[in-house]
C-alpha cells in the first residue's frame, strides 16, 4: 500500500478559494488536508449523520459550533457531533491547513443552516463580509 500526502493525494477545489486532498477516501472514514486562505470563512452548515474532528497543522482558526466560538492553534484540535452547525474561519495572516476526519464520509448528508443541500460549503473571500444563512 502506497503512503500519502497532499503531494499525492486526489486534490479537490472547495468554496472560493480552498483546497483539499483526499488521504483516506472511504464510506465509513474519510481523512482529508485542507487549506485555507488567510480571513476565509466557510458557510455555515451541518451534517445530519457525519461526525468530524478538526485538526489544525498550520495557522490559527476559529471553528464555531453550535454558536460557540472555540480557537484552535497549531497541534489542537475539536469533535463535531452529527448534527451540529459548524463554520471555520481562517484567523490568521498565513494560510491555515488543519486535518478533517470524518466517520461516516459527510459530503452527501452536508446541508446549510437553511436546510439547502448543496455539494461542498462555500467560502467567503478574504475581505468579504458573509452572508447569515438564518
Amino acid at each position: 500500500m502506497p503512503t500519502l500526502s497532499a503531494d499525492t493525494a486526489e486534490h479537490y477545489p472547495w468554496g472560493e478559494a480552498c483546497d483539499g486532498w483526499h488521504l483516506l477516501r472511504d464510506p465509513g472514514l474519510s481523512v482529508l488536508e485542507e487549506h485555507m486562505p488567510p480571513g476565509a470563512m466557510e458557510q455555515r452548515h451541518r451534517h445530519s449523520r457525519a461526525r468530524h474532528f478538526f485538526y489544525v497543522l498550520a495557522g490559527e482558526v476559529m471553528l464555531q459550533v453550535d454558536g460557540e466560538q472555540h480557537v484552535l492553534k497549531v497541534g489542537q484540535g475539536l469533535h463535531v457531533t452529527p448534527g451540529s452547525t459548524h463554520q471555520m474561519h481562517n484567523l490568521s495572516d498565513e494560510q491555515a491547513r488543519f486535518l478533517v476526519i470524518s466517520t461516516p464520509h459527510g459530503k452527501a448528508e452536508l446541508t446549510t443552516t437553511a436546510s439547502t443541500p448543496v455539494a461542498t460549503a462555500a467560502v467567503v473571500a478574504p475581505g468579504a463580509a458573509p452572508t447569515e444563512a438564518d
